[in-house]
């Protein structure tokens, strides 16, 4: 999507108004889920000002999955999101209007799990094998695309209907011998299994769709672009801060959402960065979405989950907000 949008004017613009006159525009957010480490950069910057002082009412809405997030951004019931970029394709692809606008999950999260004490090194050892998950889960919907990239056979692997909180207790029970898990709750199967975890991440096999990233409503983008490029202004700027200092950031996210282990988010926290770490977010900016990635993940979606209707895969994302003076960090 191009689109012509001056940081430097708007900037410029911005700060000849006096804070206390500028128009506060309300815009909404809803998260892919409940609130954890990965959102923690939106609580900080809100708790810092930085999206009152760009000109948002930020209201910030838990979730309860992409595909929820999805829809609700495609139909206008919310101004942004964070969805899984391949179900919000598949979204668009039904009706839903939305264009992505940052990426927070540059790599895929997509991991498996066993337990090496079953005698499995890695996916050659998968045959004969049982792997527990939710059967509409993206895991096994895109199960031949794995099975290609790791050069193993599709037959041979048994599937078993879990659900996702059970997938930890079943595999440490051994009634399944495999479980999919997303990456960034890599640390709390640690904990569990210690020295028996074997895992795979699928990025390492090549096999990387874009994950949770941020979209926003059509309509609301072509009314308010420049409130839009603000908020990924900000919100890009957080997620940097939040990598150089996470301290502050997990405080914010503790003092915003109840129930949850400072321990275990600073944890998450640190796989959420690995995450956000590619070639394209180090060296042209943090969030940026690479086109040829863009491409395969839209290829991903429409061999695996067929599309209703095609659409160019150029449309559905954009880069325009996105400095590139703020980089993600190296290892």
């Amino acid at each position: 999507m191009t689109r012509t949008f001056n940081r430097a004017t708007a900037a410029c613009l911005l700060s000849l108004v006096p804070f206390a006159a500028q128009a506060q525009e309300s815009v909404s957010l809803i998260l892919n889920w409940t609130p954890g480490a990965d959102h923690s950069p939106i609580f900080y910057a809100l708790d810092q000002g930085w999206y009152e002082e760009a000109g948002i009412d930020l209201d910030v809405q838990s979730g309860k999955g992409s595909g929820l997030a999805a829809q609700n951004v495609g139909v206008g019931a919310v101004d942004l999101g964070i969805a899984e970029l391949g179900t919000a394709f598949l979204a668009k692809s039904k009706g839903a209007e939305l264009t992505a606008v940052m990426a927070l999950y540059a790599n895929s999260p997509f991991t498996f799990y066993w337990k090496k004490s079953t005698g499995i090194e890695g996916p050659e050892d998968f045959a004969g094998h049982t792997l527990g998950n939710p059967s509409g889960d993206a895991a096994r919907v895109m199960w031949p695309a794995f099975a290609k990239a790791a050069g193993i056979p599709e037959d041979g692997l048994e599937f078993v209907n879990i659900s996702p909180a059970a997938k930890v207790p079943t595999l440490a029970a051994g009634r399944v011998d495999i479980i999919s898990d997303f990456y960034n709750g890599h640390d709390l199967k640690v904990k569990e299994f210690g020295d028996d975890l074997g895992f795979l991440r699928w990025s390492e096999i090549g096999l990387n769709p874009y994950g949770n990233s941020f979209i926003v409503n059509n309509d609301f983008f072509a009314e308010n672009e420049e409130l839009v490029g603000a908020f990924v202004e900000v919100t890009q700027r957080a997620y940097r801060a939040c990598v150089d200092e996470p301290a502050p950031c997990i405080d914010a996210l503790l003092s915003n959402a109840s129930g949850l282990q400072r321990g275990a988010m600073e944890d998450q926290w640190g796989r959420v960065m690995e995450l956000m770490r590619t070639e394209a977010t180090m060296n042209s900016g943090l969030g940026w979405f690479a086109e040829d990635r863009i491409e395969s993940t839209y290829e991903l979606v429409d061999t695996y989950f067929d599309l209703e209707s095609s659409f160019d895969p150029s449309s559905a994302y954009t880069n325009e907000f996105l400095s590139q003076d703020i980089k993600m960090t190296a290892p």
